[in-house]
């Protein structure tokens, strides 16, 4: 058996803990902007549903309660404007990280064979652990600027991330029509990234689900959804899986198997969440007030903001290496994200996330002003 370091790349994060040193020694304190986790409260109504459901001794359902799974083919009907779905389109997954980082192995992929390699495609910028996924299922994998130039050969699984982590970029929906055709003109399982679909700023996200897109077919199409990020749950663990009946189906009996089981408690907690959308829009004030005051900061501090039309972050660059960026900005006590994490696309720009409070993103937008 090959050493971990073998399978997978270095683990980002830790090639910054320099900066967020220098960052961490501002008189003013941190304002740590790199990575997008939620910092306000988990709304009370789901707090009170996860209290609520607390007594749960026994064993939790791979597949979710009953309650659960109505919820979840209501938000879709109603957000993503789904027709026709059932419980057998639907399927819980213990966060989406988990989820994006063994799809692969779970949809059976690998090394293939001499002639037939197993090909896993993601974006040329895009959340690491596309590659990850593929890495650890020891499949082949490819990046793209447009799936639809690639060769299709061996490609089983083709990920698409709208809006987009970390550009905030929205693939408009004669895109995404034009992709889903090429992927089924080619029998390419479609799993789109869709985490960030309620917080679109200036476009308006369109899942893969939607019958403009999918021709009323959910036939090779799954979409991801989180609970993470428009209901500040990334604690509690809970994302999703819609679309597709026959593949959903068949990873629910692999994911019986493995015990991929959410909590009782967050299910209840999810029901309660999914059912309610005020504070959905309670939260997106919040961020599109923090979104505002950022975007404007950095643009008078000489950045250019590119993308970031939708999601929880600003694709910021000042036309120089991205680690120089970072150390600029740390010394301000800023932390952000440098791109090249995302990919070496990304080798001149920063992510930074709105997913501050707002004394602190009011601390930032001082530092920057002061500069």
């Amino acid at each position: 058996m090959s050493a971990v370091s073998d399978r997978l790349p270095v683990f980002p994060w830790d090639k910054l803990e320099p900066y967020k040193a220098t960052a961490a020694a501002h008189a003013d304190g941190i304002v740590d902007l790199s990575v997008g986790t939620p910092v306000d409260p988990v709304p009370e109504l789901i707090q009170k549903a996860l209290v609520a459901a607390a007594d749960s001794p026994g064993y939790p359902t791979v597949w979710g309660t009953a309650e659960l799974r109505d919820a979840l083919v209501g938000w879709c009907e109603r957000r993503l404007g789904a027709r026709g779905f059932t419980h057998r389109n639907v399927l819980p997954t213990v966060g989406s990280k988990e989820l994006v980082a063994w799809l692969p192995t779970q949809l059976g992929l690998g090394p293939g064979t001499a002639t037939s390699k197993d090909v896993v495609a993601y974006p040329r910028l895009a959340y690491p652990t596309y590659e990850v996924g593929a890495r650890l299922a020891r499949a082949e994998y490819v990046a793209y600027d447009d799936p639809t130039e690639l060769d299709p050969t061996g490609i089983k699984l083709l990920w698409l991330n709208s809006p987009s982590n970390p550009t905030g970029r929205v693939l408009a929906k004669d895109e995404l029509i034009r992709i889903v055709a090429w992927a089924r003109e080619h029998g390419i399982l479609v799993v789109s990234d869709e985490c960030y679909l309620e917080l679109g700023w200036e476009a308006e996200p369109v899942s893969v689900l939607h019958p403009e897109v999918c021709g009323g077919s959910y036939e090779g199409l799954i979409a991801v959804h989180s609970l993470s990020k428009r209901s500040n749950l990334a604690g509690y663990r809970f994302a999703f899986l819609a679309g597709d009946e026959s593949h959903l189906q068949n990873l629910l009996q692999i994911r019986k198997h493995g015990g991929m089981m959410t909590a009782a408690p967050v299910q209840a907690a999810a029901a309660v969440a999914l059912g309610d959308d005020a504070h959905v829009t309670e939260q997106r004030a919040r961020y599109a007030a923090r979104r505002e005051a950022l975007r404007d900061a950095l643009s008078a501090h000489g950045f250019r903001i590119e993308h970031s039309e939708a999601s929880l972050y600003l694709w910021a660059t000042r036309d120089e290496n991205c680690w120089d960026t970072v150390g600029h900005l740390a010394r301000l006590g800023i932390l952000v994200a440098p791109g090249d994490f995302y990919g070496t696309a990304g080798e001149s720009f920063v992510r930074v996330a709105f997913t501050a409070t707002d004394e602190r993103v009011a601390a930032a937008v001082e530092r920057l002003r002061k500069g």
